[in-house]
């Protein structure tokens, strides 16, 4: 039997995927990896939700993916894309929830939001830049100058965005009893 608490979790869980599916069609071509809105929906998450949930919703995004349903940048899916050379952005969405989140209590100041972000942010390009280093025969040097460096203006601005819209967002949902606790 499904309690209150966990029925909750789980749709903040499956509402948290579907803000990663939405925000991942937003797509500008820009090299090997696409620029997205996909960042901005994990450490939007990473920052209002609990590990587990923000996780839980990376984890269900990821499957989504993989089963065929075309959530990943730009309409795109299938278990290929999870163990492709662009694979390692995707799966660092994982670390990025998980560690930003920890770092981000509910009443974090503003240093820990910033901080648990930019290091989600450097997780991300740690294992994208690590995938395409192994699995698409870069050097180090090459792999981060695709997968890094065109980026590092637009996840500022996704940070900073993340950053003005948390309080906000923490203030319209404090009705609930998921963002009481």
């Amino acid at each position: 039997m499904v309690n209150k608490s966990n029925l909750s979790s789980l749709l903040i869980i499956a509402l948290g995927a579907a803000m990663i599916a939405v925000l991942s069609q937003i797509v500008v071509p820009v090299g090997t990896v696409p620029f997205t809105l996909q960042t901005l929906g994990v450490g939007l998450l990473a920052s209002l939700l609990r590990p587990k949930e923000a996780f839980g919703a990376n984890l269900l995004y990821l499957g989504l993916g993989a089963i065929g349903l075309p959530v990943f940048a730009g309409g795109t899916s299938g278990f290929a894309t999870l163990v492709g050379p662009t694979a390692g952005f995707l799966w660092g969405f994982l670390a990025y929830a998980v560690v930003c989140s920890a770092m981000v209590k509910r009443n974090a100041n503003l240093l820990n939001l910033i901080l648990g972000n930019l290091l989600g942010t450097i997780l991300v390009y740690a294992c994208g830049i690590a995938s395409l280093h192994f699995l698409a025969n870069l050097t180090w040097q090459q792999a981060f100058l695709v997968g890094a460096l065109p980026f590092l203006l637009s996840d500022a601005l996704k940070i900073t965005l993340i950053v003005l819209l948390r309080q906000p967002l923490l203030r319209s949902l404090k009705q609930t009893n998921y963002f009481k606790a």
